[in-house]
């Protein structure tokens, strides 16, 4: 591991992160960049030797957060904050160097609960790893009077 790297990377997460969607410790560590269209939340990052498993390629841990990551994220933008109720990973394609994408969508879109799909994909647009997830979405606090 290039230590180097992982270093730089973590003192720049430590200098940079905000506690809110988008910009919270781990995706400044991992270097994720998030854009949005109305229907979809995409995810690009680069891979480093740091995310790789003992065998070298991307550790199946972070294929499935940047995955969920994205599902909250489509959440979060369209009906706000939500909770995952369950998540399926299928891992399909060790990836070893270059650029990943990782793109959600809505399944069906409910007031309370969500289905939302994600794939992960490599630059030649290879399959990586696939998840379906259900969501509950928050309900807005009540102020209560007394």
């Amino acid at each position: 591991m290039d230590e180097i790297v992982a270093r730089h990377a973590f003192e720049q997460a430590l200098a940079t992160y905000e506690q809110e969607f988008g910009k919270f410790f781990l995706a400044r560590l991992f270097g994720l960049e998030l854009s949005y269209t109305e229907n979809e939340c995409r995810i690009d990052f680069d891979l480093k030797d740091f995310m790789f498993n003992p065998q070298g390629g991307l550790h199946g841990g972070i294929s499935a957060f940047v995955l969920d990551i994205a599902m909250g994220h489509l959440l979060h933008r369209t009906s706000g904050a939500g909770a995952t109720l369950e998540m399926k990973v299928q891992y399909l394609k060790a990836a070893k160097a270059g650029r990943l994408t990782c793109t959600a969508q809505f399944i069906r879109h409910g007031r309370s609960i969500s289905f939302l799909r994600a794939e992960l994909v490599d630059q030649q647009g290879e399959m990586i790893a696939c998840a379906t997830s259900t969501w509950k979405s928050h309900k807005p606090a009540v102020a209560r009077s007394g």
